[in-house]
């Protein structure tokens, strides 16, 4: 199934809006996980697997790393609400953002950058959460480089 042409895996995809990435199996096999919005864990998604990697355009776009983990955390952010440091991170990004909005600009380089900062931490330290409590698709280590799912 990964004898496709130019295929690299792992694989990050933005599908309908929601962030998807894709491994090799031991077998030889593509696995797939969609992010949860009610848990922020990854939800096994091996069905869209042929569906995204037909029909990459429109509301199905292939995405870097950095771009996978900014999505990610975006909607870990909007959707999800608890308590502690992630949750605190997250309250921080808006607050940073709505206060752009509310001055009617975009953020400056500065804030950019700083939220960029803030959801790598935060993806690392939610990843970390799902990977004690067994998420077999949670892979902290993808912030710096060395993500291997």
């Amino acid at each position: 199934m990964t004898d496709m042409p130019g295929l690299v895996l792992p694989a990050y995809f933005s599908y309908y809006k929601s962030p998807v990435k894709m491994a090799e199996t031991p077998g030889g096999g593509i696995r797939a996980w969609r992010l949860s919005h009610d848990s922020g864990g990854w939800e096994p998604a091996d069905d869209l697997v042929e569906e995204i990697l037909g029909a990459v355009g429109g509301e199905i776009s292939s995405l870097t790393v950095d771009s996978f983990i900014q999505w990610t955390e975006h909607d870990r952010g909007r959707y999800l609400r608890g308590d502690g440091p992630v949750f605190a991170l997250y309250e921080t990004i808006s607050a940073i953002v709505e206060g752009a909005q509310a001055e009617g600009r975009r953020m400056t380089t500065t804030e950019l950058a700083l939220v960029r900062g803030i959801r790598r931490k935060t993806f690392v330290m939610f990843e970390e959460e799902l990977q004690r409590a067994g998420d077999p698709a949670a892979d902290p280590s993808l912030a710096d480089g060395s993500g291997a799912v």
